[in-house]
C-alpha cells in the first residue's frame, strides 16, 4: 500500500508548508498551460522541415482520433481518481506536468517542423463537439499525448493501473503514428521527457521521496 495513502486533504490543509506546496505547485500547473495555449497557434505561422521518417513510408495514414482520445481521457480519468485522494501525490503531478509543459515549449519552440506528408489531422471528439477549435498540425517534438500517459504510468501506485496506464501509452503512440500525426522520433523520446520530469518534480515537496522510490504497490 502506498505510504502516502492514509494522509488525505483533512490531514495536509492545515500544513502551512503544504498549503505553500500547493499554492506553488498549481501555480505552476497554470501557468504552463496558459503558456502552452499561447504558444501552439504561433507555432502553427512558422515554417519548419519536414524529416525523413523511413517508419512512416511503411504504411498508409489511418483515421483512429476517437481510439486515441478514448485511451486519452479513460487513462485521465482514472488517474484523475486516484490522485484526488491523495493530496501530496495530486501536487507532485501538477509539478512533474508543468516540468513536461515546459520542455514541450522548448521542444517545440526550438525544432520548428512541418507535419508528416500524409498526416491526418487529430482531432478531439469532445472538445469540437462544444467549440470550434485551431487545426493544429506543428506541434511535434515532442509528443503530448504519449508523454503525458507516460508520465501518469510513472505517479500510479496501484499495479493494476500502472499496466492499464502503460498500455494506454503503447496505445497512444501506436495511433499517433498510424495516423501520421507525429514522426517517429517525437513518439521515441517522449517516454524519456516523462521520467525526467516525475524525477525533477519529486526534489520539490513532502511527497518528493516517495515519488523518486517509486511508491507503493498494491
Amino acid at each position: 500500500m502506498d505510504p502516502m495513502g492514509e494522509k488525505g486533504w483533512g490531514a495536509v490543509v492545515s500544513d502551512a508548508r503544504f498549503r505553500i506546496e500547493a499554492i506553488g505547485s498549481t501555480a505552476a500547473f497554470v501557468g504552463v498551460l496558459w503558456a502552452l495555449a499561447w504558444l501552439l497557434p504561433l507555432v502553427e505561422t512558422r515554417p519548419g522541415v519536414r524529416l525523413p521518417d523511413p517508419l512512416l513510408k511503411l504504411f498508409s495514414p489511418v483515421e483512429v482520433s476517437w481510439i486515441t482520445f478514448g485511451l486519452i481521457y479513460g487513462a485521465v480519468i482514472l488517474a484523475l481518481s486516484d490522485l484526488v485522494r491523495d493530496p501530496r501525490r495530486l501536487m507532485v503531478a501538477f509539478r512533474a506536468y508543468a516540468i513536461l509543459g515546459a520542455c514541450r515549449f522548448a521542444g517545440m519552440w526550438l525544432t520548428p517542423l512541418e507535419a508528416p506528408e500524409k498526416i491526418i489531422v487529430l482531432r478531439d471528439p469532445i472538445v469540437e463537439f462544444f467549440t470550434e477549435t485551431q487545426v493544429l498540425t506543428r506541434d511535434l517534438f515532442f509528443s503530448g499525448h504519449t508523454s503525458l500517459m507516460f508520465l501518469l504510468f510513472l505517479l500510479a501506485v496501484k499495479r493494476g493501473h500502472r499496466v492499464a496506464f502503460l498500455v494506454a501509452t503503447a496505445g497512444v503512440a501506436f495511433c499517433v503514428l498510424l495516423q501520421h500525426v507525429h514522426y517517429s522520433v517525437d513518439v521515441f523520446a517522449a517516454p524519456f521527457f516523462s521520467y525526467a520530469s516525475v524525477r525533477v518534480a519529486g526534489w520539490f515537496g513532502e511527497a518528493g521521496p516517495a515519488v523518486r522510490e517509486g511508491g507503493g504497490n498494491e
